[in-house]
């Protein structure tokens, strides 16, 4: 058998995936070809996630006027409902991410992805149900169905990174991850573009006089089904995709590492190289068993090893989507103010609908889309912390430049310039951290904790998005009750809430230096895992373990 340093040199298949090594030629092309249907499987759940995520802030306005139209002013949600039907799929990601993750590790990436994809069909279509026509009852079942749909939801954030990550080559592993996450901007571009459709068949057959003409009667009964075909329409995506994503393998490094199935993680990347590769099952428990690379998570070990990584993951999450969640609160402002949503007293409840969609899909095109993409290109080449970090500083720059002059950019002729900052400021979001801080946690975790330390992160994200939608939605209010949104306090208003945002994402970059680079290296070389065996140079037997 020989030495152990002579014995690991022939146990290769993941060092075949990280390196495409000896079979290089061949592997890099079946990567792009596998890679590509990877993205499409991995990315549609991330198109649904995203899709299920922000529609409902297409749809809130309308529920307003259907369930809360009182007196001489269309209907809005209280506050306390509001937040009630925009957080509760965020509070069920969150628990789905930290659960799944944690199943990810025990059970294995291809037999729980399925269960997260079959909760969000079922209940993306049950959010279109309710249980009677009162109020507290179509809020109560919509509510009930967000958090289980944002719970399948939750579950495809650690798993989609971590099987992209452990089939990915290490020279392109950051596009493949950061093209699966992509996805989300072509989910939130649906999302605006179904409400648009929807809205304008249903204008077209159904059409009324806006509210200041006849009052709540510019709120037709059929509009009723518009936010259900809204709701409802993201299951579609999600249930074309199930059967192809139960047909994806587990992953090798899954299988070998931590199942410690040398057989069936050979027989899976013969079956992807097209090469036989010969499993060593002695091997792979020796190394697998070796207290190294066997300490759990709450050991000493992990805390020497990778707590500040940990640490660097979840604050640099938390904070990002602290920022990226408020974006909300200055939406209304720019949309009235190049007047692509009038007063709602204007419009009937339909075209107020169409209008918000509108507006969202314009800012999703130019801004959020491209950013994500921006970020596939130049991941693997500039690298994931130079990306964060840029990222981090340049919404700092301009959350600054929004919050100091804030007055100057109210007045009507500085209107434009308002938007571009905005803009710029989540396209910077979007190509920076929003996307590396997803790709990181499953680059640099040890595989039996990489997806549990992955929804670990993720979760905190989400506790920031909490904090960010609806911590900040109070806290912008202004201080004088008489500007007040209908049904809020007073809070610290607009420019004083950017400036807190601002130094929110200056505390993002200074964390961002407890986040190591990844850039073109192994996953065993970041985890840890046989590290003392990084630099030997493989044989060209093909076996089931890293070098």
């Amino acid at each position: 058998m020989g030495t152990k340093k002579e014995g690991c040199c022939n146990l290769q298949v993941l060092k075949i995936i990280s390196e495409g090594y000896p079979y290089w030629k061949r592997f890099l092309k079946l990567e792009t070809e596998k890679g590509k249907q990877a993205i499409v499987i991995a990315g549609m759940g991330f198109f649904t996630d995203a899709y299920d995520l922000f529609c409902i802030s297409l749809v809130t306005k309308l529920l307003g006027r259907i369930y809360y139209t009182v007196g001489d002013r269309p209907g809005s949600l209280p506050p306390n409902v509001a937040a009630a039907v925009n957080g509760v799929a965020l509070v069920g990601t969150l628990v789905g991410q930290l659960f799944f993750g944690w199943l990810g590790d025990k059970m294995g990436r291809k037999r729980v992805y399925g269960m997260t994809l079959m909760i969000m069909v079922i209940f993306s279509i049950c959010s279109g149900l309710s249980f009677g026509h009162e109020p507290r009852f179509v809020i109560a079942t919509l509510c009930f169905c967000r958090f289980w749909l944002g719970f399948g939801i939750g579950g495809d954030y650690p798993l989609s990174a971590t099987i992209m990550s452990e089939y990915a080559n290490k020279k392109t592993r950051g596009a493949f991850i950061a093209a699966v996450f992509a996805m989300q901007g072509f989910g939130i571009l649906a999302g605006g573009m179904v409400a648009i459709i929807v809205s304008s068949a249903f204008k077209a057959k159904f059409n009324s006089p806006d509210f200041v003409t006849i009052g709540a009667a510019s709120t037709v009964p059929q509009a009723d089904y518009v936010w259900r075909i809204i709701l409802m329409f993201g299951a579609i995506p999600a249930a074309l995709t199930y059967y192809w994503r139960m047909k994806m393998p587990e992953t090798a490094r899954y299988t070998a590492l931590v199942a410690k199935n040398a057989k069936q993680a050979a027989a899976d990347m013969s079956r992807v190289l097209q090469v036989e590769i010969h499993e060593e099952q002695e091997k792979v428990e020796q190394i697998t068993m070796e207290e190294k690379n066997s300490f759990g998570l709450f050991s000493k070990k992990f805390l020497h090893r990778h707590g500040l990584h940990l640490l660097g993951t979840t604050s640099t999450w938390f904070l990002l989507d602290i920022a990226f969640y408020s974006q909300n609160l200055f939406q209304k402002d720019i949309f009235s103010a190049v007047g692509w949503i009038p007063p709602a007293a204007t419009m009937n409840a339909i075209e107020e609908v169409y209008r918000i969609a509108r507006a969202q899909t314009l800012i999703a095109l130019c801004s959020t889309v491209p950013g994500y993409w921006f970020t596939v290109a130049f991941i693997d080449r500039v690298g994931r912390f130079k990306i964060q970090l840029m990222g981090f500083l340049f919404m700092t720059i301009f959350m600054f430049g929004l919050a100091f002059p804030y007055h100057h950019w109210t007045l009507k002729e500085n209107r434009i310039g308002f938007i571009i900052m905005y803009a710029l400021t989540f396209f910077f979001a979007n190509f920076g951290p929003n996307s590396t801080t997803f790709v990181v946690p499953a680059e640099i975790f040890p595989a039996r904790l990489r997806s549990t330390c992955h929804g670990i992160s993720a979760a905190a994200g989400k506790a920031g998005a909490i904090v960010g939608a609806f911590g900040f939605l109070y806290a912008a209010q202004s201080q004088d009750k008489t500007k007040t949104d209908h049904g809020y306090p007073p809070g610290i208003g607009v420019k004083n809430s950017l400036i807190m945002l601002g130094c929110i994402n200056l505390a993002g970059a200074l964390m961002t230096f407890l986040v190591p680079e990844s850039n073109g290296k192994s996953l065993e070389e970041m985890s840890g895992e046989n590290e003392e065996d990084d630099a030997v140079v493989p044989s060209s037997d093909s076996r089931t373990v890293p070098v």
